[in-house]
């Protein structure tokens, strides 16, 4: 700068007159949908530890943003299974259950409204059911042949 040159108090940094700039988000920056401010402000206040670094957030909202994505993606395919246009706890508990790794991470957690997996012990089940899905005809040829007429 100049001696010349005089800078206006608070123009932080541009020179007196200049343009503008307009404030982007850290979650845009991130190009995130979650908020990364708001993450940030969170991790502070819990105190969870005495710093927080400025990476933390951004890596935090990834995460929630990608299992979110996922449990959202899964779920809205079991709503398209049982012919549903909107997602219901239902849907998310069939999603979280029958995906293995969601299940591993949920397994401790039980959600509201969301019943339970459809399952039936096979000791339960008919044994004539049993019997006429496990049997199948000995020989293909002896099965097909009709009995002779006289």
């Amino acid at each position: 700068m100049d001696a010349g040159t005089k800078v206006k108090k608070g123009a932080a940094g541009r020179k007196a007159g200049g343009p503008k700039k307009k404030p982007v988000s850290r979650s845009v920056k991130a190009g995130l949908q979650f908020p990364v401010g708001r993450l940030g402000r969170f991790l502070k206040k819990g105190q969870y530890a005495k710093r927080v670094g400025s990476g933390a957030p951004v890596y935090l909202a990834a995460v929630l943003e990608y299992l979110a994505a996922e449990v959202l993606e899964l779920a809205g395919n079991a709503a398209r299974d049982n012919k549903k246009t909107r997602i219901i706890p239902r849907h998310v508990l069939l999603a979280v259950r029958n995906d293995e790794e969601l299940g591993k991470l949920l397994s401790g957690v039980t959600i509201a409204h969301g019943g339970v997996l459809p399952n039936i012990n096979p000791v339960l089940l008919p044994k004539k059911a049993l019997d006429k899905a496990t049997k199948e005809p000995k020989s293909p040829s002896k099965a097909t042949k009709s009995p002779k007429k006289a």
